[in-house]
Parts: C-alpha cells; sequence; structure tokens
C-alpha cells in the first residue's frame, strides 16, 4: 500500500500539538511538530508508540512498512527524510526512543 493509504488507517492526531522523541537518559533528541509536510510522520510514530510502548527496533521495522515508497527514497537520499532516517537508525544501532507528546 501506498504511505496515503497507510495513513487513512492510523488513529487520528487532532490532541497532538508536537511529538518529542527522548533518548535513554530522557533527553529529548527530535521534535516533530503536528504541522503541514509532519503531520504525516507524527501520525505514524504516534501510532508506533501506541502500539510498541516505544520505538524500539520492533515500532522502527514497522515505521519503515508504513512510509512505504517514502521508504526507498529515504535510503537513496540520506537527510531527505529525517523522521524515516531516525527508524533506520533504530534498527542499526538497537537504540530507540521514548515518546512524549504535547497536546493540542
Amino acid at each position: 500500500m501506498a504511505f496515503a493509504d497507510n495513513l487513512r488507517q492510523l488513529p487520528a492526531i487532532t490532541h497532538i500539538a508536537a511529538l518529542h522523541l527522548l533518548d535513554d537518559s530522557g533527553a529529548v533528541v527530535a521534535t516533530i511538530p503536528n504541522a503541514p509536510g509532519k503531520a504525516g510522520s507524527v501520525t505514524v510514530y504516534n501510532a508506533l508508540a501506541a502500539k510498541h510502548g516505544s520505538i524500539n527496533v520492533a515500532a522502527a521495522e514497522e515505521g519503515l512498512q508504513i512510509f512505504a515508497e517514502h521508504t526507498e527514497d529515504a535510503k537513496a537520499r540520506p537527510g531527505a527524510h529525517p523522521n524515516i532516517d531516525r527508524l533506520l537508525e533504530v534498527i542499526a544501532t538497537g537504540k530507540g526512543f521514548t515518546v512524549q507528546i504535547d497536546p493540542a
């Protein structure tokens, strides 16, 4: 399925203003705002965290499937899709993220 089709199957994010990714020490390493161009990533990360409890290796692998056609583009052009790059990093290192949500 295409990314847009996959997004339609995930829970709504109208209650989220931003999503923060925290490392093992609790430091915020990334913030993804619920804004145009980023809302798809917020949707994916929110769904993965709800299902897996964090962004761990299993969540990252599922996330790459959800991002569909964008995953191959991210692999071909590192840096073009930072939110997919993070999932690839989780898989490569085994180090995941805790997700913190700022309510809307």
